[in-house]
């Protein structure tokens, strides 16, 4: 298949993106609809500290996150508009225009700050000012944030190739690709270097680790396994960042699997079916996942057996979670943000955070970050924080 058939099937699968193919039902019936919130005990106080934002039109589900690099928070939207707010106050400190349909980034570290485009264009910026350091092409839409790290910049584009820019000028040093499959979500999984290796989930179900300075593959393991008659059925996307800690790897596929592997060699130390399209997060104990469905779900890291499950949120588009201060916290398509406990599931708190979320929560400096789809950024802390 062209590339050009390709990037239009995959535009017509936005919806699936959204929804895990369940909300995107044109019926009215109550199943299709996403879960009634119902009243709950506020045991947590949660203030917000500020709010900033770009304004202007969302973000359609492009992969434009916010990226935090020392005391400076980056935000960016589809106009070009590239703005750095200081991470305790939220105060402006520049902002940019870029000429460019911007839709992965940023990603920031080492001074840069670095977004991609629906064209294919990667653009460094100085972090302290935003003075552009340079361009390059990588001839495929960037839907997610590239990852910088001292002498490399590391991008995913949505054919499947992962691709090494030296963080200096942009010049292509690597490239490595996979395979996709005919059918894929809206979305790519983020790269995610750990030690001298660049982690990175692909379409094809596929979780790859290369070297960071050579693209040369270290492991390539398969996390989920099609299944199914149609191709719609046998979709096993890794659209989420993979989590590392220490030797741990922590990652979830589409209509596939939860899996941690060892970082040094990608090997399985255990594998539960689950679904998820929005991510994950880890702490000391235990593995938190928002499943396709809506769900909720704490496994035990050991050994991956079930702990508790949550599913008063059943259809409402959930991010990925992320834990602060020992609460776990995740926000929905009306942009209401859940405060649980890590012990048993159980709602603390709401917050707003003024429309639908895409994009994981963000902890930095003490603060709760939300970035929702409209290109708004509050920060939140809690009484205890």
């Amino acid at each position: 298949m062209s590339d050009a058939p390709l990037r239009a099937v995959r535009l017509a699968l936005i919806c699936i993106g959204w929804a895990a193919a369940v909300a995107c039902s044109d019926s009215k019936s109550k199943p299709d609809q996403p879960a009634e919130l119902v009243d709950i005990q506020q045991t947590l106080r949660v203030n917000q500290v500020w709010s900033a934002g770009l304004g202007g039109e969302p973000k359609q589900r492009l992969g434009l996150d916010a990226a935090v690099d020392g005391n400076i928070v980056y935000i960016a939207d589809p106009r070009g508009n590239v703005q750095a707010l200081q991470l305790g106050s939220g105060k402006s400190l520049w902002r940019k225009r870029l000429r460019l349909e911007l839709s992965g980034g940023p990603g920031a570290g080492a001074g840069l700050v670095v977004m991609g485009s629906l064209n294919g264009e990667v653009v460094a910026l100085a972090g302290s000012n935003g003075a552009e350091r340079w361009r390059a092409q990588v001839n495929a839409e960037v839907l997610a944030a590239p990852v910088v790290s001292n002498n490399v910049v590391v991008v995913r584009t949505v054919d499947g190739k992962l691709h090494g820019l030296s963080a200096s000028n942009g010049s292509m040093m690597w490239t490595t690709d996979e395979q996709l499959p005919r059918l894929t979500m809206r979305g790519t999984a983020p790269p995610v270097i750990s030690g001298d290796l660049v982690v990175a989930g692909f379409d094809n179900g596929r979780l790859v680790a290369v070297n960071l300075t050579t693209g040369t593959t270290v492991w390539d393991t398969a996390i989920g396994q099609s299944r199914g008659s149609s191709e719609l059925q046998r979709m096993i996307d890794i659209d989420s960042a993979v989590a590392v800690d220490g030797n741990d790897i922590f990652v979830v596929s589409f209509q596939g699997r939860l899996v941690r592997l060892s970082r040094e060699t990608g090997a399985t130390v255990w594998a539960r079916e689950l679904s998820s399209y929005r991510g994950l997060a880890i702490d000391a104990q235990a593995v938190y996942v928002s499943t396709a469905e809506g769900e909720v779900v704490r496994l035990n890291r050991a050994d991956g057996n079930e702990q508790w499950r949550q599913k008063a949120l059943l259809r409402r588009q959930l991010s990925a979670p992320a834990i602060y201060n020992g609460h776990l916290v995740l926000a929905d398509l009306d942009g209401v943000v859940h405060w649980m406990k890590t012990a048993d599931g159980n709602f603390e708190a709401r917050s707003q955070s003024g429309g639908r979320v895409s994009a994981p929560p963000l902890v930095a400096g003490g603060l709760l970050l939300i970035y929702n789809d409209d290109g708004d950024l509050r920060a939140f802390r809690t009484a205890a924080g």
